[in-house]
């Protein structure tokens, strides 16, 4: 397994977790951490089932680490953006395997939405999500101005946006931004519950299923169901659906291998 200097990341039982190991700086993200996530990413594709993010320390992200460059009058942040953030966000949304932003802590700026390109993300309810942009003259970035209205809706992501005011855990699952919020005792055990789950199951259907959700968004109905058609004869033809029908008729729990 390749060492890493901003994160830790392993892969036991088939699930692949990376933790963000900044916790001096809140886990705040600079151009290696950046460059780490997302060969981590990539390898947690090809060699895992499951994919979570989360973070150490009292924090899950920061953001943009902003003592990274020198002067801010030197930062370039569209090239930092197309260059380091475009392929990190690809890694993690295009990942085959299903990904979980286990929220520890806060997650602001970029680092709130680092958490929500996830596909499911599941928050302490100690955590909070702020999308601190506008307090120092910038928009949402990161992708999201893409995920926000999205998860939350247009008037929620507006005012987020604007007022740049903390979400609480709470108030995000409330809002549907997140999948659920979990006690502070109870976090890690939760999350992992989760991972270990989704580690056991299809994982051909899994990601099969985040293709059509997100393809959603660009089609109409007609195209959506000549998607689902496709898709669905994938699964079909896998030996998952294979063994889920045949554990369905002889009453037992069935033992999926991802294919």
């Amino acid at each position: 397994m390749k060492e890493y200097n901003t994160i830790t990341f392993d892969i036991t039982d088939d699930i692949a977790v990376l933790t963000l190991n900044r916790p001096d700086k809140m886990n705040a993200l600079n151009a290696q951490m950046r460059a780490e996530i997302t060969d981590a990413a990539r390898v947690a594709g090809r060699k895992a089932r499951v994919l979570v993010m989360t973070g150490n320390g009292k924090a899950f992200c920061s953001g943009q680490d902003l003592s990274d460059t020198g002067r801010v009058s030197e930062l370039d942040l569209e090239r930092v953006l197309r260059d380091e953030y475009v392929p990190m966000l690809h890694a993690i949304g295009n990942c085959p395997v299903p990904t979980i932003s286990a929220v520890n802590g806060p997650a602001a700026g970029a680092g709130a939405n680092l958490a929500l390109a996830a596909d499911v993300v599941i928050a302490s309810e100690n955590a909070y999500f702020l999308q601190a942009f506008t307090r120092i003259g910038l928009i949402p970035d990161a992708g999201g101005t893409f995920w926000l209205p999205r998860q939350m809706g247009a008037a929620k992501a507006m005012g987020a946006a604007l007022f740049a005011e903390p979400i609480s855990a709470r108030q995000a699952d409330d809002w549907g931004m997140i999948w659920e919020a979990v006690d502070e005792a109870l976090f890690e055990d939760r999350w992992r519950d989760r991972a270990a789950h989704l580690a056991k199951g299809p994982t051909l259907a899994y990601a099969n299923l985040k293709q059509a959700i997100r393809g959603s968004w660009d089609n109409d109905l007609s195209g959506q169901l000549d998607l689902e058609a496709r898709l669905q004869g994938d699964c079909g033809n896998s030996r998952d659906f294979q063994e889920g029908v045949l554990a369905f008729i002889e009453k037992r729990k069935a033992e999926y291998e991802g294919r």
